[in-house]
């Protein structure tokens, strides 16, 4: 073994995410049942991991999201599971939310192949991170979150290294205490949920955390940007028949009109949700509902202060 295999051995056994647990040896003994109660009542635990780091989640989110109203981007770099959950929180904005193309985006270490199989040494490299970030062309706009389990992974530690330089805000999340990655963040989230029912398998309870706090991160940071109205998607981009009906019932929730006073505001806003209630509730027709919204930077709520509403 080489002096550079010890030091990654011993630098992996001081993790938490890695220790193995002697009390689960025999775990491939048990009855499925068994097996299955285990991680549900590992899993128990991981909201309340999450809990004691709201406070770190809510100052990021407020950074980001002021950046964001300034036209800024959020986005995600992370390596195997971690990146492929960026990768699919960014993607789920833009029908949720009506995100314009390329606000909010996931890079994956390896590329779009890395989020079906796995590109070998990808993750090692923070020269690697630092080009795809070049590639995005990241500014002091940007806010730029680093995802790592370990809290070690050189791409993640790499991006947001090199974001932090750019001036972007930074935020890294990982599962370990005393993180590098944490270190490197303007906004340092450690989510600690302890070892791994399988040893070092972090796509587990450290995967779950991760996945709570990103949502958190985009929901929380849309709910400050106007893309809802209360508890309401009503920047829902319909884009199917399923989502077409949603819209329909979102605009009656937030004004309790009629199925032709719906039908009718949707087709005068083009199908848009945000401007149709604005339509039912301010009795305005649809041109100035967009110009109200405009003026009320995209929130409703402002729009509808705004007419007395």
């Amino acid at each position: 073994m080489t002096t550079e295999h010890r030091s990654l051995r011993s630098e992996l056994e001081a993790l938490t995410t890695e220790a193995f647990r002697p009390e689960l040896a025999e775990i491939d003994t048990l009855p499925t049942l068994d097996i299955a109660r285990l991680m549900n009542a590992e899993d128990a635990g991981v909201a309340a991991a999450v809990a004691l780091r709201l406070p770190q989640i809510s100052a990021a989110i407020d950074g980001i999201a002021a950046r964001m109203a300034q036209g800024g981007r959020l986005v995600y770099a992370g390596a195997g599971t971690a990146g492929r959950l960026g990768i699919l929180d960014a993607s789920e904005c833009p029908p949720t939310f009506n995100t314009r193309p390329g606000q909010v985006v996931g890079i994956i270490a390896g590329g779009p192949a890395a989020m079906v199989t796995s590109v070998e040494g990808a993750e090692d490299s923070a020269e690697l991170a630092r080009t795809d970030l070049g590639a995005l062309g990241i500014g002091p706009a940007d806010s730029v979150v680093g995802v790592s389990a370990s809290g070690r992974t050189p791409y993640a530690v790499g991006a947001v290294e090199h974001a932090r330089a750019l001036g972007a805000l930074t935020v890294g999340l990982s599962c370990n205490a005393g993180s590098a990655l944490a270190a490197a963040a303007e906004h340092g989230i450690e989510v600690v949920v302890g070892p791994e029912l399988l040893t070092g398998s972090t796509r587990l309870k450290a995967g779950t955390a991760q996945k709570l706090v990103l949502n958190m991160l985009s929901t929380i940071a849309m709910i400050r940007l106007g893309k809802t109205y209360g508890n309401l998607m009503v920047d829902v981009r319909a884009s199917n028949e399923k989502l077409r009906a949603r819209s329909r019932r979102i605009v009656a929730l937030a004004t309790g009109a009629s199925d032709d006073e719906i039908e009718a505001a949707l087709t005068a806003t083009d199908g848009e949700v945000k401007p149709a209630v604005l339509v039912v509730l301010a009795g305005v027709d649809g041109p100035t509902a967009a110009r109200l919204l405009e003026e009320s930077g995209g929130h409703l709520r402002a729009a509808l202060t705004a007419t007395g509403g």
